[in-house]
Parts: C-alpha cells; structure tokens; sequence
C-alpha cells in the first residue's frame, strides 16, 4: 500500500525527508542533526582538512567543515561532505574469513599454524577461488596467518614473506608496523602503495636535499607573486588549496599540462606542452635563466654545490631544440622564465603529472634545481612543493620504516642504525642495512616465485597496480595471500586466503601528517562494525603470535603509547614530533614539524631551509644535471595514440569508499575516454559511441566517448578509478630506476569501435 501511495504521490515519506534547526548548522534534515560533534581530521587526500563527524545513536549521520582549522577553514570537497558515507557501506568488512582450503590441506581448514607445507605450490587459482571464504575467529585467523608465515620463512627464508602497505593508516600504525615487519617478521620486503605515488618525490628530495620532506607551506600559494604548477590539477583533485591559491589575487599562475584541465583553464599563462616533456621544458627555462643572469649567484656560491655542472648540462637545451621537444613556441619559454626569474617569490608545485614516469625522480631534481639557482626556497611564497596524495602518505614516509629508517635515518648510515638500536633496545645487528624490495620488485618477486606469502594492506592493487596481467599472474602464484582491508569483497580481497577486517577513518584514533607537515588529530567517532579492529589492534595481535610484545611493543596498549616512542625516535631530526601531545594538536588543529621540546608557537608557520642549511654531508643542496629522454613506449603505426590517466573530483583512488557514496556515483558512475574532435573525425567516431581503448598488453572495454578539445590531437585520457574499465589492463610495466615508481601515463594505444 505504501508503494501504491507513494507512486500516486501520496506519500511524501515526511518521517525520512522532515527537517528541524540544529544549533551549529541551521536548518537540515532531522535525521542528520547529531547528538554530538567528534572532531577529526580528513581521510582522504593529503590537504588534511579539519572536520567534524556528527554522531546520532551510535552513528556517524553528518560531517561539516571545522572552521577553526588552519587548513581548510570550514571548508571541505565533495569527497569530505559525504566522507561519514563510507562507514556504513555494504560492503564493509565484518569478520575474518579463512579459505577452508590449502596446499597440502584439501580436506576441510588448514590447522592453525599449518597453512602452507614446503613442499611445493598451493593449487591453481581457479580451483582454490571456487571454495568460498568462511567466517573464523580472530584467534585462528592470526594464528593461521603467523604459522603460515613461519612455514613459508623455514622453507624459503625469511625475504619470502612480502608486505604492501598504504598511506591511509595512521602514524602510529605504521611506525607499529614497520617494526612489526623489520624486527619481528624479520623480512626487508616492505613497501607501500605511496610508492605508486609519491616515491619519486621523495627520492627527488633525498637527492636534492639530503632528506625527504617537503620544503614549503600551504601559505606560500597565497605569498607567492608567480606559481608554477606542473601536471598537477588542483582544482579538481586538491580544491581547497585551490581556495588558498584564490586567496592570492596579485599572482601569476602557469600550469603546465598536456590537457586543458580545469586548472589549465583558469590560468594566467598555460602551456600546452608534448606527454612528459616537462624535464625538457625545465631544463631549457634553466638555460634561459642563467644566460640572462636571472639568478641569484649568491645563494648559488653559499648555499649549493654542482653549479658548473649543471650550466653545462643544459647547453644542449637551446629555445630551439626545447620548443621542438616541447612543441611549446620560443616565445612562450621565454615569457615563461621571464615570469619566474622575475618573481619576489616564486612557488612550483607538482603532483602525478610529473611523479607517474620512468623520468620522475630526475624532473623533481630539475624542478629542485630551478627553484635554487634562484633562491626560491625557505622563503614566505617560495617553494618547491610536492602535493602529495593520500591522508598520511607523509606519516608513513616519516615514521614507516620502508623506504628508510624512521625519522629519515638511513639504512646505509652505521650511527643512524645506532641510534635506533639504542632507543629500541635491541641489537644492532637486527636493524636492515639496506632497503628491501620496493614495491614493483615484491610483484615482480612474487611472480617469480622468489616470494611466497604477501600480506596486503588497505591497498587494492588489482585495480591500482599497472599491467594488470602481471599483477595477477603474481597473486595467483603465491602460496598465501592475507588481505587487511575495511572493505570486502573487493578485486584484491577476492583472490585472498585470509580476509582480516579492519576499521577506518571515523573508527579508530591517531594522527595524520599532510603535505605541508602539519601533524593533525584522528579521533574515533563511532564503533567499527561487526568484529572488525584497528589496524593497531591487528599489529598487537601479530606480535603476540609472534612472542615479539614484550621486545618491541612493551605495556603497549593505545596508539598514544606508540606516539610517545615515535618522539623520542624523532627527536632532534629534521622531522622532530617531540614537544607535540594529542592534547595541543586539538587544541591548535595541527601543528606542522619539526617541532622539537621546547618549542612554544605552534600557529608560526614553519618552512625547512630557511637558513641555508640542508641535509647533506657538507650541508649544502645538490645541484644534479639531468638528461631528457623520450618516454618508454612512443606511438606508432598500430597504437597511433598516447593515452593519459588521471583522477576525478568525485572519487577516490579504486573507489573501495567512493563507489559506496550515492551522490558521489551519481555525479560520476561511470568511466569515459576524452578524444580530440580532429582524431574522433579521423576514425569516424560520434559522441554517443561507446569503444575500447588496446594496447599491447590489454583492452579497456565500453567506455563513454568524449569528444573534446580538453585533449590535443594524438592523445586521450581515461580517468583510472573504476575497476569495471581498469585503466591498468592497458598500462606498461615501466618504473622509474630510481623510485621505482610506475609510468602510468604516455602508454601507447589505439581505440576501437565496442563490439556490439
């Protein structure tokens, strides 16, 4: 009846759609007026927004801006205003769940402790996905997970057993983590999903600069008189630092981009430049620079080293020769240096535009470069400034353990390993002297049989990793595979032995540090749903399996009590947390680092190198000649197009959260490819076709035609969210040598009409 009377119009549905007054935000539905506010820090992007999550009987119902924030000022994205959405998906994960069936065992679950025997391969894919994960306790999952671990490490040695971690935990989980993994699996073969993001520019910084971290601030967008911003999209995919580069109105904007992104379009100067040519445009700006005397010799002579090297190194790069590379005018590179040499205060910010290339650690160098020979670093308004991409990708690079020793100590350095030793109590022959492999190298690893037990967390790579065939021929090869995730089934989860859910944002405490160093408060608003844990929890929970609590964990029960050993672990180092408490970071909403003991003005902005000094061994910057090159797969006869990945405002990396929001999937369901009309023309395509994109390693199938001049003839571009239309059955297995981050971008391919 109450269907009949609600397509008769009858029924207004006043009990779900009835309003009333909340005293913070005015007229609003009823139902999502909260009994209290929880406030807490973003979940989603680097920007680290403050906000609030409005809790009404026992459930996460709103989210508003925290207007007290120094980030964001009330201000939050899409994304953000419907972040609470995420909690109660479908699609959360509940309980751990075991398949009933391994190698050796195929007579009902494996014992505990018992879950892969040596001898030989666990059985084809195919077969073992057939049998349905089941519901185990916590007790048996972690034991199962330990005992198989200890199997795999007493059959093939302790670097068979292989982690992948992410950028969406908090700091004190992966500090807990990384010692976890380090010094009580005992394995090297550690990384995380930010190096599928971010490595680049932090092997950028290192080479540069001596240590990661980025060296500016979120108020030089609005201090600087010139901002240069290269393959970075703001506006769509950071927009509130788009509000604080609004903030500026006597700037000069210059974006850099391929496309005529939405940043693109609202740009004072844009340059339309060739696919990962931008090393090359940098590098010509530089001999721009130099030979018109457009830099500072001083700070040159003070504060760098290599400078004769690097004038050398850009001679080849004449206006002639970079325009063509380019296919930017002479003109145009001219005004373009002109603008910059010429600036008060000059700011270049990048995000995956240049970091997703076989050349990106090098670009980040040139760009490093650039903003040194003209003293446009430590400055208010100067900076170069890597966006960086998930909520705590910076909390991982600082604290975790992987890509270096925590508080960017380093592996090779025997006092840095002292040092540790020392605050950890353990001996020093325990501490890696080296990196383990990074994260292409544990798939690749994987895949060659050199490991056999992964453990993946918070991260999808079956729809984030690039040559999805690779990645999928690996996974299908190991023996066991654990998946920790908030969410399940996912495309990951669904090829895992072992499922352990995991609470989210909104579930659990800690911090997040963003990309301008500012260290913010992560409060629990509500319960996790049905068994599921903190990953703090899930790690206390390995340890004691492993007999490793008491060593490395000791009266460890909070992530409060890892907070506490990571300042002393940072004390004194570039990155210094010790004069923070949880308490000053919710009451000043963040404070950025170092803020050592001591230090009383937590609102004081804080910039690195303002004094000239930098990390190296003889504490000036390095100034590294780089060299452009073509990228890796150019275009030709049967793959004509060079084909562009990127994001979307509306989602989230593989849409694990977003892809459970309504609104946000009603904004954007559904994948596409954008195509110039010029080559829409060639191939005889209209706007309502639906095609393919090939190349040699795979096929996008069914994507919504775009027919625009966004894209410049001879490219196009496919947003990579959506699982259903997996950017990465195209993508190259190419990495950077230095980072080892992917080339997702500048693959070549060609698109067909989709099969009817």
């Amino acid at each position: 009846m109450s269907l009949l009377k609600r397509a008769l119009g009858l029924d207004t549905r006043p009990e779900r759609y009835a309003y009333a007054i909340d005293p913070v935000m005015g007229h609003t539905a009823a139902g999502k007026i909260p009994d209290r506010w929880i406030q807490t820090t973003c979940g989603y992007c680097s920007v680290g927004c403050g906000m609030f999550i409005g809790v009404k009987d026992g459930r996460a119902v709103s989210v508003r801006g925290n207007p007290d924030h120094p980030v964001n000022a009330g201000m939050l994205c899409p994304k953000g205003l419907s972040e609470h959405e995420t909690l109660d998906a479908p699609t959360r994960a509940r309980y751990p769940l075991l398949r009933p069936s391994t190698l050796g065992h195929a007579q009902g679950r494996p014992e505990p402790g018992r879950g892969t025997p040596s001898s030989g391969r666990r059985e084809p894919a195919e077969r073992r996905r057939n049998r349905r994960l089941e519901r185990v306790s916590w007790n048996e999952a972690i034991q199962t997970m330990v005992g198989t671990f200890r199997d795999v490490r007493e059959a093939y040695g302790p670097q068979a057993v292989g982690i992948i971690s992410t950028g969406q935990l908090v700091t004190e989980e992966f500090y807990t983590l990384g010692k976890l993994v380090q010094l009580g699996l005992g394995t090297a073969n550690y990384d995380g999903n930010t190096t599928l993001c971010m490595s680049t520019a932090v092997a950028g910084y290192k080479r540069s600069f001596g240590s990661d971290g980025p060296p500016g601030a979120y108020e030089d967008l609005e201090r600087a008189d010139v901002i240069l911003l290269i393959g970075a999209n703001i506006a769509d995919n950071h927009p509130i630092l788009w509000q604080r580069l609004g903030a500026n109105p006597g700037k000069t904007l210059i974006v850099a981009d391929p496309r005529v992104t939405k940043t693109a379009m609202l740009a004072d100067l844009h340059l339309p430049l060739k696919p990962r040519s931008d090393l090359a445009l940098i590098n010509g700006v530089i001999r721009i620079l130099i030979e018109n005397d457009l830099i500072d010799r001083e700070y040159i002579v003070a504060h760098t080293s290599g400078f004769e090297a690097l004038c050398e190194s850009v001679r080849e790069y004449t206006p002639e020769r970079v325009s063509d590379i380019t296919g930017l005018s002479v003109e145009l590179l001219y005004r373009t240096a002109s603008l910059y040499g010429n600036a008060r205060a000059a700011f270049i910010g990048w995000t995956m535009g240049v970091n997703h290339s076989t050349k990106g650690t090098e670009t980040v160098n040139a760009i490093n470069n650039l903003a040194l020979i003209t003293g446009n670093i430590g400055r208010s308004g100067a900076s170069p400034f890597s966006i960086t991409g998930q909520c705590n990708a910076m909390g991982t690079r600082e604290a975790g353990f992987a890509s270096s020793l925590p508080a960017y100590r380093k592996f090779e350095r025997a006092d840095d390993r002292d040092e540790l030793a020392a605050i950890w109590r353990v001996p020093v022959d325990r501490i890696p002297t080296a990196r383990g492999l990074a994260y292409p190298d544990i798939i690749e690893a994987a895949l060659g049989g050199r490991i056999r037990a992964l453990w993946v967390i918070g991260t999808n790579p079956i729809v984030s990793f690039p040559n999805l065939g690779v990645l999928r021929q690996a996974l299908e090869t190991l023996d066991f595979l654990v998946v920790q995730d908030g969410f399940h089934p996912t495309p990951t989860s669904e090829f895992a032995d072992l499922v352990l859910p995991a609470a989210i944002w909104g579930e659990k405490e800690g911090t997040y540090t963003n990309s301008e160093r500012r260290v913010s408060k992560v409060n629990r608003a509500v319960d996790p749903p049905g068994e599921a844990r903190a990953d703090f929890d899930i790690f206390l929970d390995v340890a004691a399996a492993l007999g490793c609590t008491e060593e490395l964990f000791p009266g460890w029960t909070k992530p409060e009590h890892a907070f506490e050993e990571w300042k002393r672990v940072s004390a004194g180092r570039l990155c210094d947390y010790s004069g923070m408490s949880y308490d000053a970071l919710e009451a000043r909403g963040g404070i950025q680092w170092p803020y050592p003991a001591g230090a009383t003005d937590a609102a004081e902005t804080r910039r690195l190198y303002a004094d000239g000094r930098f990390q190296t061994d003889d504490g000036k910057a390095h100034l590294i000649p780089v060299k452009w090159e073509p990228f890796p797969e150019p275009p030709s006869e049967e793959f004509p197009l060079v084909l562009n990945t990127g994001r979307t405002v509306e989602h989230w990396h593989t849409r694990t959260k977003t892809g459970q929001v309504p609104i946000l999937e009603r904004l954007a369901p559904s994948a596409w490819l954008e195509m110039n009309p010029r080559d829409a023309r060639a191939l005889r395509f209209k706007p309502s076709h639906r095609v393919d994109v090939v190349s040699r390693r795979g096929r996008i199938r069914n994507l919504a035609l775009r027919i625009t001049e966004i894209v410049a003839p001879g490219q196009v571009f496919v947003p990579f969210h959506w699982a259903e239309f997996n950017a990465n059955q195209v993508t190259q297995s190419a990495f950077d040598p230095i980072s080892r981050e992917p080339n997702y971008k500048q693959c070549a391919v060609r698109v067909e009409r989709t099969a009817q």
